[in-house]
């Protein structure tokens, strides 16, 4: 393990800190290590292993596709994009999609797209245009998306920046009603922050940012990367609300954990601005991509795991609410995507997501003070009983746990 750690570090760039293990093989919610240990994948790849390692309708698909036709680009048809464009329309209530590859993509789509409705639809005098964006996001990591972070290590050194973005408090309607001006083109939004450390707005407050949105004619484009497709117990995590956006980013786990697949859906008035060679992308709808990004949305549905996280979500959240350690400062996410804020006195959260590595549990922790726990859609009850039990473990290494309903 230690010699191709350290073939990594040498040869590749210095971008990210993994955990210190090596993982060799996957098979549903678990993976093993290059010696054979085996842990519980609680982080799903940020949402993009929704249907764990190895489901095989997904391999089939896959590999029956690959044999027959993966990349042409988009400067031909091919036999799997427009099927897979109807059911992303399908499931999203969109009238149209714009296929990418990465979550970023998605994202720089849906900019570029707000901004030239802006300018053609709403009539915003060029180069005008502002997109209202939310204090703690996380939309990617371009130049132009790490340009409105709220995070300074995000920004620092990246500059100068494009513009065109005024940011608010995330779950404040009122500040989002304030910062509206005539040229306002969209509001991009996250409806559950994961990044920012699993922060769950208010009630009702997408519902309400929606109705603003509208008496003021802008965009409500939500980014769905990471909560779409059953992560928070619904199809969509706008769907908690009835929310109908003028927009949605898909990304992550619309690749079935195989493939980087995203798209950009949105109304016709909307997605109507773009003309041939206004947008594109080598991969984006390839027949591969768009092939297995189908069969994914299928088995979602098929196998009805947006009902499934909710229901093994709320099971998860109230046994870890449960657990009463003095490390613990809060819990709280919806469906299967859920925060253990600790308090950053006793124990950072990196220390401790390496500690819950030694119980067997792969975890992430985000700002410094959160391990994130949301494993694929297809967990069971029984695995989820197995990883409290190790995440109890780990924290009592930080002082002394009970059960509060026991006490």
């Amino acid at each position: 393990m230690g010699d191709k750690i350290a073939l990594e570090m040498r040869y590749g760039a210095t971008n990210y800190l993994p955990l210190p293990v090596v993982l060799s093989r996957g098979e549903g919610v678990w993976l093993w290590d290059d010696e054979g240990r085996r842990y519980l994948d609680m982080l799903s790849a940020y949402s993009a292993v929704s249907f764990g390692y190895g489901h095989p309708k997904l391999l089939a698909t896959l590999n029956a596709q690959a044999q027959r036709l993966a990349v042409t680009s988009r400067a031909f048809h091919s036999d799997t994009l427009g099927p897979f464009l109807a059911k992303l329309c399908e499931i999203t209530g969109m009238d149209r999609a714009l296929p990418m590859s990465t979550g970023a993509e998605g994202v720089e789509t849906a900019i570029k797209c707000v901004r030239k409705w802006g300018y053609q639809v709403k009539k915003i005098p060029e180069g005008q245009a502002e997109i209202i964006v939310c204090a703690g996001n996380f939309h990617g990591r371009t130049s132009t998306i790490v340009g409105f972070s709220s995070e300074a290590q995000y920004r620092e050194g990246f500059g100068p920046f494009s513009g065109g973005f005024r940011p608010v408090p995330f779950g404040d309607v009122r500040a989002l009603q304030k910062a509206i001006t005539p040229h306002t083109a969209a509001f991009l939004v996250e409806p559950v922050q994961g990044e920012a450390g699993i922060v769950v707005p208010p009630d009702g407050y997408l519902a309400e940012a929606a109705l603003v949105c509208k008496a003021n004619n802008v965009l409500m484009v939500v980014d769905e990367v990471q909560t779409g497709l059953g992560r928070t117990g619904k199809l969509f995590a706008i769907h908690h609300e009835n929310v109908k956006p003028d927009g949605i980013i898909l990304g992550k786990a619309l690749g079935g954990g195989l493939l980087p697949v995203s798209a950009f859906c949105a109304k016709e008035s909307v997605m109507g601005v773009f003309k041939p060679g206004d947008h594109g992308s080598t991969f984006g709808g390839n027949a591969l991509g768009a092939a297995v990004g189908l069969k994914a949305i299928e088995v979602l549905i098929d196998e009805k795991l947006s009902e499934r996280s909710a229901t093994m979500g709320a099971y998860l959240l109230k046994r870890l609410k449960a657990i009463s350690s003095p490390v613990v400062a809060d819990v709280r996410g919806k469906g299967l995507l859920i925060g253990v804020e600790l308090d950053p006195k006793r124990v950072s959260a990196r220390q401790f997501v390496e500690t819950l590595l030694k119980h067997g549990v792969l975890s992430k922790d985000t700002h410094g003070t959160v391990a994130r726990f949301a494993p694929p859609l297809i967990v069971t009850r029984e695995e989820l009983d197995w990883a409290v039990d190790r995440i109890r473990d780990a924290l009592g290494e930080y002082g002394p746990v009970y059960d509060k309903e026991a006490a």
